[in-house]
């Protein structure tokens, strides 16, 4: 197959509605608030875990976010959440990486402190009259430093 043949498969839009969605999840964050956080979560999500376990559906999900976000209570500055990378396949699809970095750094440069860990997120995104959902999300340990240490020079 050559490069003609091979399609794109990212339309050209705006980013602002998954920078509004991720926002949304900071917000929750940052208060504490788990019902904020798993608002625009579709009925039928995906939640997928950094250690390999899988949430079905917005109960289980929301169950899950309100043991967590009640045990550590508001928990404004103990991560943060950037957009890395978005791609429209349709004009009602969005894929995003999302990179959660923990506040618990002593900087940038070093690795999270106190049994933290920093993720990377992939979330899909559908919009269903006009409102973007979360249809499934990904999740899994921000490890950049071992790929960067595995790879042997020129690769």
């Amino acid at each position: 197959m050559t490069d003609k043949e091979r399609p794109s498969l990212g339309l050209d839009r705006d980013r602002g509605p998954v920078d509004s969605f991720v926002d949304q999840l900071q917000i929750a964050i940052d208060n504490g608030d788990a019902a904020h956080f798993n608002e625009r979560f579709a009925r039928d999500a995906l939640w997928g875990s950094p250690f390999g376990a899988v949430a079905v559906g917005y109960d289980q999900i929301h169950a899950i976010h309100t043991r967590m976000f009640g045990s550590a209570g508001p928990s404004a500055g103990a991560s943060r959440y950037s957009v890395e990378h978005v791609k429209f396949p349709t004009e009602d699809v969005a894929i995003a990486y999302t990179r959660r970095v923990s506040g618990t750094r002593a900087a940038d440069t070093e690795p999270a402190l106190g049994g933290s860990f920093d993720e990377l997120a992939l979330m899909v995104l559908v919009r269903r009259d006009g409102v973007w959902w979360l249809a499934a999300a990904q999740h899994v340990p921000d490890r950049r430093d071992v790929y960067s240490q595995a790879r042997s020079p020129g690769a």
